[in-house]
């Protein structure tokens, strides 16, 4: 008897028929003799949705009473899906995250998953039940209700697959798998049979949004036998894995990031431990940073150039103006009118032609570079928002529609 995990997101329970047509799979894998831990996402927009009554009571609400309400939509999900298991004469039962035992940091909003007491599944499991897990959610040590940030259902799922030692994590999207760039944008792009953990990994990170990038954080620590597969249609689905064969293209895919903002600070001393200054500062309010230039120094001051999220420019500049006086710099500079192209891929590492291919690309296809960051897999650029979309199809027809 193996004992398999199945994810599923927001738009495979979107409404009754698709509730019907998830418990099937569930259904279809016990029957076959497996253990089951089933976590489901909130319904379709439902996080949006409570997103937005927030805001009409109080835009400002704390981080705590979001996460009260957003964990109420994966709830709605696992509670739903067991009353259609149990009309089709299955043993079940659904466990809100502190309930299934997962005990987090106490960051609201962005929880990390410490730990999972693994007694109360492991005794419904047992009992041979289905266990349906609400995901994206858990409790911090001292009771309150915290979320792992969008997209967290996935790594609930890895994480409970590395703590029980499933057979398999399967996470099921609207998707059939993992493309060389997302198909919306470039109607040829190539399903990937298989992946690596740090090509998966690089990919989430820079925007793709098939897989939570602390899931597969997790995936690769714990070597959990990972797959992306389509809840709707019954074929092969996307391996995530510690080796794969190389691909003669060098690169695994092109990924774009719209949700992305630059700020500047222009003027600072050219001091040493400036830097740790501004990026200390942020982290303290727990604002993730990615690019980052700093420019060389004149006339005694530098500029540093990095981007957040869309989502924290407000309390980033905050932050930062609060403290003008330390930091000692003259002015601020946003933009919110940018976006991130990266490609990603195992062949980086071992030709140094492909930025260079990348480049004339770009060159080829009029667009302008305002920034560059490079990882041993990855090169990424900055780009004019409006430049993003046909900057991934100049570059996956390079890569791609050449070979």
């Amino acid at each position: 008897m193996s004992l398999i995990v199945q994810k599923f997101g927001g738009s495979s329970v979107r409404n009754a028929e698709r509730i019907r047509h998830v418990a099937e799979i569930i259904e279809r894998t016990y029957q076959a003799g497996n253990d089951v831990i089933v976590v489901l996402s909130a319904q379709g927009d439902t996080t949006d949705d409570l997103i937005e009554r927030a805001q009409e009571i109080n835009p400002r609400a704390s981080n705590r009473e979001m996460d009260m309400l957003l964990s109420v939509g994966e709830q709605i999900s696992i509670s739903l899906c067991a009353m259609e298991l149990e009309r089709r004469g299955l043993r079940c039962v659904s466990l809100a995250g502190w309930q299934a035992g997962v005990q987090t940091s106490a960051v609201y909003g962005e929880a990390r998953i410490r730990r999972i007491d693994a007694e109360r599944i492991q005794s419904e499991l047992d009992q041979r039940r289905i266990v349906l897990v609400a995901g994206f959610q858990g409790i911090d040590r001292t009771g309150n209700i915290t979320t792992l940030g969008r997209g967290g259902s996935d790594t609930s799922a890895v994480a409970l697959a590395a703590t029980f030692h499933a057979s398999l994590c399967q996470i099921f999207t609207d998707v059939d798998g993992v493309y060389t760039t997302d198909p919306r944008v470039v109607p040829n792009a190539r399903k990937l049979s298989e992946i690596t953990y740090d090509e998966m990994l690089e990919l989430a990170s820079q925007g793709a949004q098939v897989l939570h990038n602390r899931s597969v954080e997790l995936a690769k620590k714990f070597h959990v036998n990972l797959q992306v597969v389509s809840s709707l249609e019954d074929k092969p689905g996307t391996t995530i894995k510690e080796v794969t064969k190389v691909e003669k293209t060098n690169i695994a895919g092109v990924v774009k990031d719209s949700s992305i903002a630059r700020i500047a600070l222009v003027g600072l001393q050219n001091n040493p431990g400036v830097a740790f200054q501004v990026f200390d500062l942020l982290s303290k309010g727990n604002i993730n940073v990615d690019v980052i230039l700093q420019s060389i120094g004149r006339e005694e001051t530098k500029d540093i150039t990095f981007t957040v999220h869309k989502k924290d420019v407000e309390q980033a500049v905050e932050l930062l103006e609060e403290h003008k006086t330390a930091l000692k710099f003259d002015h601020i500079n946003t933009d919110e009118h940018i976006g991130k192209v990266s490609i990603v891929g195992m062949g980086l590492m071992s030709n140094c032609g492909v930025a260079a291919r990348m480049f004339e690309a770009l060159f080829e296809a009029g667009i302008n570079i305002q920034m560059i960051n490079t990882s041993e897999i990855r090169v990424s650029v900055l780009l004019d928002q409006a430049d993003v979309d046909k900057a991934v199809r100049a570059i996956h027809a390079k890569f791609f529609d050449e070979t």
